[in-house]
């Protein structure tokens, strides 16, 4: 009688066991869960964000140039815009990612900083290359289409350099920086004036094309 009590109270012991380690599982689960919402970057949200800065930029650059005879370049009003839409979206990205990761350190931080790091090197080494070309005697259109293409060219391949990681292939950095490329190289073909329009519905468009497209891409 003592022995079969002692079982049952045995077996009982184990399916309590079972239960409370199946119970942690679910638990740690949900916490896992809950954890990768709260720290993921709303992309979409960014892809929107800067494809509408690009459409605006490149819309008011083209704004500003269309009509000009002979060509002589963006005006004032019109980069002193560019340079805003650029700084808000830079703040609205800066605000979503910080809200992401808040108390995450480590290789995250490193990968956001490398990121804008890469961004902000390119861009200045471009426009300085832009400059000497100016200076080496080049014409307004052919500085003007340089300066046209430096923006998504740097973003086009930094979305490329940086679409592996953690040993995983992301296919929206990898889709966008290679559009991003193909509407540099196409759209210089058009001349400074038609390639703002190319940048703008192409380059913008694209992007935020992409702000639906990323979404469905990530579903496992």
């Amino acid at each position: 009688m003592n022995e079969e009590i002692e079982r049952r109270g045995g077996a009982n012991v184990d399916e309590a066991a079972d239960l409370d380690a199946g119970g942690a599982a679910v638990i740690m689960q949900q916490a896992r869960d809950r954890a990768r919402r709260e720290l993921r970057v709303p992309r979409p949200a960014l892809f929107a964000t800067w494809g509408l800065v690009v459409l605006a930029s490149y819309g008011a650059l083209w704004l500003s140039v269309r009509g000009q005879r002979p060509f002589h370049g963006a005006t004032a009003p019109s980069i002193v815009t560019v340079v805003a839409l650029v700084a808000a979206a830079v703040i609205v990205t800066v605000w979503f990612t910080d809200r992401a990761s808040s108390g995450v350190g480590g290789t995250s931080v490193l990968q956001r900083g490398s990121f804008f790091l890469a961004l902000a090197a390119g861009i200045l080494a471009l426009e300085i290359e832009k400059e000497a070309l100016s200076d080496a005697g080049a014409s307004r259109p052919v500085v003007a289409l340089l300066g046209e293409a430096v923006p998504l060219l740097v973003v086009g391949v930094v979305f490329i350099a940086s679409s592996v990681s953690n040993g995983r292939l992301d296919w929206a950095r990898l889709g966008l920086g290679l559009w991003l490329l193909v509407v540099v190289v196409a759209g210089s073909w058009s001349g400074p004036v038609r390639n703002l329009v190319v940048c703008a519905l192409a380059g913008g468009g694209g992007i935020l094309l992409m702000a639906v497209i990323e979404p469905r891409l990530r579903r496992p």
